[in-house]
């Protein structure tokens, strides 16, 4: 049995499966109308979602299958103080397979362990976000008609971005993959990604703040908003808020086979005028999301009576993980362990992969 908590989660040629997958299904609907039937699906959802929540119910219905849905944390006993590994065995008892979104970095890899069914990432705070990585590689996939040697710029709040995370994190095994880092100096890449992602594969990077400078040379832009519910401080949001919005004007600085990528919702950052330009596929994103996630939903129930994976879990060595949304932070008697990254030399929490202080 297999849970998926980050993209890295899936080699390469399972990426390729499910790419070819769910283009199958999207040919081919009434061929697997039936796959899921008698099957459940428990979406769990601690965050407000629109389009994930709906991507995963719609993706198991049309498979066939059934839902078991708890649309927002305080209308579950979450709200009366039960742990996530609480939660996970409760929903084992009830579903096939359980999509969790939660605000705490590392929790679903916490439901994960706890669980007696696969468990899917839909969200751990500014963390990992594996099936929108899923949708954005299936719409690359289909603009470009491959994955590897392509410059793609991000642009936005790349600190926090999940989908920005879980979206280099898969690319950067593609080989020929340029990344074009475009933020304000508060919002670059975290050092566990830039340097234990990009670095470590040996491919090129730079990073700007200049989005009109980036935008000539790029093959994918992924758009992300600056997220209001990741700051502590009001104030911080108020003055990041706008530092990018992507207009028609600066349209005509991109190339003309440019993609335009964004994981929704948008505030202001990409104008409602650029969404007839034949370069934005950020609608098509949502599309692509429920089938991928059929496609996975598919392979996961297909392995769900193998031996339950075993993860490298890390030492508990009495340490304190010091990210404030890690879900060491409120989850009970959760030990706190700590890898040590091979290229950074850092201890590395293994719930949340915060850093600690560097070894030597």
């Amino acid at each position: 049995m297999r849970s998926i908590i980050d993209v890295l989660d899936l080699s390469t040629g399972e990426l390729d499966d499910l790419i070819r997958q769910a283009v199958d299904i999207s040919e081919r609907p009434r061929d697997f109308a039936d796959a899921a039937r008698g099957k459940k699906l428990a979406t769990l959802f601690f965050e407000p979602s629109t389009r994930t929540r709906l991507s995963f119910e719609a993706a198991m219905y049309e498979l066939g299958g059934n839902v078991l849905s708890v649309p927002g944390a305080a209308l579950s006993s979450a709200a009366k103080g039960e742990s996530v590994s609480d939660t996970a065995k409760v929903l084992s008892c009830y579903a096939d397979i359980a999509a969790i979104r939660h605000p705490r970095e590392g929790a679903a890899l916490v439901a994960s362990e706890a669980a007696s069914i696969p468990v899917i990432n839909a969200g751990d705070g500014g963390h990992c976000h594996p099936t929108q990585t899923l949708a954005d590689l299936l719409t690359v996939h289909r603009e470009k008609g491959r994955l590897d040697s392509l410059t793609v710029g991000f642009c936005g709040d790349l600190k926090y971005g999940r989908t920005v995370h879980s979206l280099i994190n898969a690319m950067a095994r593609y080989p020929g993959t340029k990344f074009v880092l475009i933020s304000p100096e508060e919002l670059k890449l975290p050092a566990y990604v830039r340097e234990g992602t990009i670095r470590k594969s040996g491919l090129a990077f730079c990073e700007t703040a200049s989005l009109e400078e980036a935008l000539p040379g790029l093959d994918i832009l992924y758009m992300t908003r600056i997220q209001r519910e990741r700051f502590e401080e009001a104030e911080d949001y108020e003055r990041l808020k706008n530092s990018y919005i992507l207009t028609a004007e600066k349209m005509k600085l991109a190339g003309e086979n440019c993609s335009i990528l964004h994981p929704l919702p948008r505030v202001n950052e990409i104008s409602v005028k650029v969404d007839d330009d034949p370069r934005a596929c950020y609608f098509k994103q949502v599309k692509n999301g429920k089938l991928m996630r059929m496609a996975l939903i598919l392979m996961l129930l297909r392995e769900a009576k193998s031996p339950k994976e075993k993860r490298e879990m890390g030492e508990d060595t009495g340490e304190v993980c010091q990210n404030l949304r890690c879900i060491t932070t409120t989850e009970q008697e959760l030990p706190q362990r700590f890898t040590i990254d091979p290229f950074t030399h850092r201890k590395k929490c293994v719930w949340c992969e915060a850093e600690t202080k560097p070894l030597f």
